[in-house]
């Protein structure tokens, strides 16, 4: 709600400890978000006001340890986005809201 679109945020016990904001790929702001969380959102979870077209954002915030992931969903490529969170072991909830600040 606080950010500019395109964003992710890495959270975990109630506390935003990464984010990637205004970015224009959301892979890009999955990387900013992991190196700003520094490994304290390991095993939390990772929200985005957009969808993911690809599973490049999911397999870098897997990479941080993120385990569970909200987003709108809509994006052509959701079964591939799916795929890669079920072979990563990660849960993903589909809000189907998108919340573009622009």
């Amino acid at each position: 709600r606080h950010t500019k679109s395109n964003s992710v945020v890495f959270a975990k016990d109630k506390t935003a400890y990464g984010m990637g904001v205004g970015q224009m790929s959301r892979v890009d702001a999955s990387i900013i978000a992991t190196r700003k969380s520094a490994g304290r959102a390991k095993d939390g979870s990772m929200s985005s006001d957009a969808f993911f077209p690809f599973p490049d954002a999911v397999e870098a915030a897997a990479g941080a340890g993120i385990k569970a992931i909200i987003q709108p969903g809509g994006a052509k490529r959701d079964k591939e986005v799916i795929e890669a969170c079920d072979r990563l072991g990660m849960s993903m909830v589909f809000t189907g809201v998108r919340l573009f600040k622009h």
